[in-house]
């Protein structure tokens, strides 16, 4: 059968029990169909960088899908008429990642306080060393030659 990864943004003023019940009515959808879910995470309420129908955030969940293209395509069709999902996207992909997602293990890295940058390494905010560029020397413009050997130029 297929694989699929399959990311869907709900609602934000729904509660993470409600999103984590949709999950499962969707499993269920799938399971019907001959499918099964190889994994479920939970992302979520991040923002979202746009409004989406009046939505300033969301809550992310993304499925490890095994299933036939028909189930999906149910599942898909559901989920385009309830009015908690904003968005999904399905993609087809030859093999699902192992442990977990890049969503994930960037939150992970992140709370555990590796993150360099931002300014937390520089004294003042701002970067002290220019490295090898050197001095920029005098700003003012030049004078040049066009094709014909004139000088030109702006005046100063």
């Amino acid at each position: 059968m297929p694989l699929y990864e399959h990311v869907f943004l709900a609602r934000q003023d729904m509660s993470a029990q409600q999103v984590e019940a949709l999950t499962e009515q969707l499993k269920s959808i799938l399971e019907q169909g001959g499918g099964k879910v190889a994994k479920t995470e939970y992302w979520g309420v991040r923002p979202l960088t746009f409004r989406i129908k009046k939505n300033r955030k969301a809550h992310y969940s993304l499925l490890n899908i095994d299933a036939p293209h028909s189930a999906v395509a149910e599942m898909e069709r559901q989920m385009s008429l309830s009015d908690d999902i904003l968005r999904f996207m399905t993609v087809r992909v030859e093999e699902h990642e192992e442990g977990p997602s890049a969503i994930l293990a960037r939150r992970d890295r992140d709370d555990r306080g590796e993150r360099r940058g931002d300014r937390g390494d520089r004294p003042g905010g701002f970067r002290s060393d220019r490295g090898d560029r050197g001095d920029r020397g005098d700003r003012r413009p030049s004078r040049f030659r066009d094709e014909a050997g004139r000088e030109g130029g702006i005046e100063p």
